[in-house]
């Protein structure tokens, strides 16, 4: 494994260069006559494929059948580590057009998945959770099968594999979405997940990954998932307030108490996120009847980050889905949310700023009120250097419907926003700013380069935010006239001014 994993780096180096190399000795080792040196040529293989995947792809239709072939091999050692080589290059097969390599690898997988072996059920199963992300919709054909499979291998795995056979289900269910919400699928799924949620303790570590799994399996079935979200979600609030009132009381007295184990709360979180995303307006019965609103304040606060970045992704969810039951507890939540805009824990701020957006759209003109506990935060976000762009999406988003009159340069500057592909935040971003220019044209002047900048960064605006685009360059053109407008445009890079010119006409 060692040697495999210095045949990946190298590869990765020396990328289609090391094939000269290695092709020979493949030839020679994976259709060698003693298993153990077949097997040490399936695993170089797929040692190299991230790496060489360019050169390697001419011979993948030869290659592909030889390994699917190979599944069926006798010995068990060799089963498995093509298991994980057919992994890394099963992108190739998904995307060929008619399924011809996909569906003879998936339903050989399948098998594999049933194999007598656990090493082999372990491979099958972690490779097959691999087939899933590359696929996603292509197996929505598929679905009977690949869950009749999945469902009877519950009666076969014993506790390591089940781990296992529950990450490949949660992924599955990430990549088909609701495609999933069939009731004859959800009589086969269900039944069995709810037995292993019967029957595991709520001090049972096993309980994370079934989790994590029914937390992507509830935002697929959406609604479908009604029948049994009252007791799940009874036992996740359960959960996190059994967690909470630990750490409290070791907190107290450490000597008596033991430190709770987090996770149980975290993984309760994100399936209480899973829920309201996938339940929508129909969650808000069970919140309105328990007291998660009380507990999420609590987590909101919590020492650990990883319970912050959670806490604060259900909130958005909730925002989303029963604003009805947050807005109450709003003045008490935003000063935590202002204090936990900081981009070097990026995964918290990203989720706090992803929540202060959704808040913002459900308050309107409300969020007036809250506006300096977080605006200069959200504005140094975007200026700032190397800001991952997932956070720049949610920060822009944050920043749509704050105060307009509070606009100043450092908004306009933000010229972080060019960097965001077009989507739902971007969206929302720019709407924000422009909502603002409307109101405060002249805190824009000095960085209107910058703003015009952004906007040639779209590819395809929706129609009526282009219309706002060139209305506001149009405004700015104006009001300096003509012959300042031609200075001001001659500091323009060419492909700037090219694309203003002609997707705006100024």
């Amino acid at each position: 494994m060692c040697s495999a994993a210095a045949l990946d780096v190298l590869a990765s180096v020396f990328r289609d260069d090391m094939l000269p190399v290695i092709l020979p000795i493949l030839k020679e080792t994976l259709f060698h006559s003693e298993w153990e040196i077949r097997e040490s040529g399936i695993l170089a293989l797929g040692a190299i494929a991230e790496g060489c995947m360019s050169g390697m792809t001419p011979h993948l239709p030869e290659l592909i059948p030889y390994l699917i072939n190979c599944l069926k091999d006798k010995k068990a050692l060799v089963r498995s580590i093509t298991c994980w080589t057919l992994s890394r290059y099963c992108h190739w097969a998904v995307v060929l057009p008619d399924h011809t390599y996909l569906k003879p690898l998936m339903y050989e997988l399948l098998k594999c998945i049933l194999d007598s072996n656990k090493r082999v059920q372990e491979a099958a199963c972690s490779a097959f959770a691999t087939l899933e992300e590359e696929a996603c919709t292509e197996l929505v054909q598929y679905l009977g099968d690949v869950l009749r499979t999945l469902v009877f291998a519950f009666k076969k795995y014993q506790a390591k594999n089940l781990l296992i056979l529950y990450d490949a289900i949660g992924t599955l269910a990430d990549s088909v979405g609701n495609f999933l919400n069939k009731e004859e699928y959800i009589q086969l799924l269900m039944p069995p997940l709810i037995e292993k949620w019967n029957i595991l303790k709520d001090e049972d570590k096993d309980l994370f990954p079934l989790l994590e799994c029914l937390s992507s399996v509830a935002t697929a079935l959406q609604t479908g998932f009604l029948p049994y979200c009252g007791p799940v979600y009874q036992r996740c609030v359960s959960l996190v307030e059994q967690t909470l009132n630990q750490t409290l009381a070791h907190a107290q007295n450490p000597e008596q108490f033991e430190a709770a184990d987090k996770d149980f709360m975290i993984v309760s979180l994100d399936l209480l996120s899973g829920l309201a995303e996938g339940l929508n307006g129909h969650i808000g019965d069970l919140v309105q009847n328990s007291n998660i609103m009380r507990l999420l304040y609590q987590a909101m606060q919590d020492a650990m980050a990883e319970v912050r970045q959670s806490s604060f992704a259900l909130l958005g969810d909730l925002t989303k889905a029963c604003f009805q039951h947050v807005a109450p507890c709003i003045p008490e939540f935003m000063p935590i949310l202002g204090q936990n805009l900081n981009p070097e824990l990026i995964s918290v701020c990203n989720n706090a700023t992803w929540a202060i957006g959704e808040i913002s759209v459900k308050l309107g003109t409300e969020m007036n009120a809250y506006v300096s506990i977080v605006l200069s935060d959200l504005i140094f976000i975007l200026n700032k250097p190397n800001t991952p762009k997932t956070l720049l999406e949610n920060t822009g988003g944050g920043l749509y419907r704050k105060s307009q009159e509070q606009l100043t340069g450092d908004c306009a500057r933000c010229i972080s926003l060019r960097n965001i592909r077009d989507n739902e935040e971007k969206d929302s971003a720019f709407r924000g700013v422009c909502n603002m220019i409307s109101v405060n044209p002249s805190g824009v002047v000095e960085d209107f380069i910058f703003f015009c900048d952004a906007i040639a960064s779209w590819v395809n605006p929706k129609p009526d935010l282009k219309e706002m685009f060139h209305r506001i360059l149009h405004c700015f053109k104006e009001q300096v006239g003509e012959e300042n407008w031609k200075r001001f445009t001659e500091q323009f890079p060419l492909p700037l001014k090219e694309r203003l010119s002609q997707q705006y006409g100024v």
